[in-house]
């Protein structure tokens, strides 16, 4: 794990990255989303999440990368709406354990640590998914990259699908064409998907998830492979299990997009007080 907010943040991540997150978590139709949503009903909300978000980067540097991933993979299935929250329950299984998510998605803990303290000045108001949403705005800052303000609103998800998961989240197996077009079925442009790819230019990946590309792809940077390859072999060690910290060289621009982010709907409801469980619908507090 990298020793250093420096060696964790790049300033390459400052431009892309926090324009993706406002472009495409935000989309294009979130009239009904406010930065002042909870000022009435829970004005401390950015404050309580930021200090839980800090203690968890003090213990662990790489937990800010984590919380930022759990957004994107949640926001990439059925949009942004906390669902990969949700443990399985006898009426859906759940995104925990779709192949991208499995052994590999992370924070969940420091999410229920944010549920329970923002829980304690202002019950049953703020919803899981705006948690999920601040968490990663937070990471992104605290880690020495930008900031912005975080459009509020969202309803949490009362159901959740593995399947689903497993069909939208991009594994890195993925060639260009491919992702391209995986993303675009998100609303996303192929510049949107270069600007969150930016996202890795933070944390830690396996070697075993971009192997194949530094080694057999032709239409690769020819240093950037050879510096990939200075620290994740051609061949696995036996027993070992080989992490990169990621600094990726990504162009700049985006186009504006669509994603769909779980925007406030009629039907009103308490949010959940346990982001592992389904939200029921219920008067909402105002």
């Amino acid at each position: 794990m990298a020793s250093s907010k420096s060696s964790f943040y790049s300033p390459m991540f400052a431009t892309v990255v926090s324009t993706a997150l406002l472009v495409i978590f935000l989309g294009g139709s979130n009239a009904q989303l406010s930065p002042n949503f909870y000022a009435t009903s829970c004005p401390n909300v950015l404050n309580t999440v930021k200090s839980v978000v800090q203690s968890a980067i003090s213990r662990e540097t790489r937990m800010g990368a984590s919380l930022l991933r759990l957004h994107f993979h949640d926001c990439f299935v059925n949009g942004c709406d906390g669902s990969i929250l949700l443990d399985d329950t006898s009426n859906f299984t759940g995104e925990k354990n779709a192949n991208a998510n499995s052994n590999s998605a992370r924070g969940f803990e420091v999410i229920d640590n944010i549920k329970t303290a923002v829980e304690r000045v202002c019950p049953g108001v703020v919803s899981c998914a705006d948690i999920v949403a601040i968490a990663a705005r937070d990471s992104v800052g605290i880690l020495g990259g930008p900031t912005w303000n975080v459009k509020l609103g969202r309803r949490d998800a009362r159901t959740a699908s593995q399947a689903a998961a497993n069909r939208d989240i991009p594994p890195p197996s993925l060639n260009l064409a491919q992702l391209t077009s995986n993303f675009a079925a998100q609303g996303l442009s192929q510049s949107d998907m270069v600007a969150l790819s930016g996202g890795h230019t933070i944390g830690f990946a396996r070697c075993i998830s971009f192997r194949p590309h530094i080694y057999n792809d032709a239409n690769i940077d020819r240093n950037f492979s050879m510096i990939r390859q200075g620290s994740c072999p051609g061949r696995r060690a036996q027993g070992t299990t080989a992490w990169h910290l990621l600094t990726s060289k990504l162009q700049q621009g985006l186009t504006t997009s669509t994603m769909r982010i779980s925007s406030p709907s009629k039907a009103s409801y308490t949010p959940t007080r346990n982001c592992t469980e389904v939200a029921q619908a219920r008067p909402m507090h105002k």
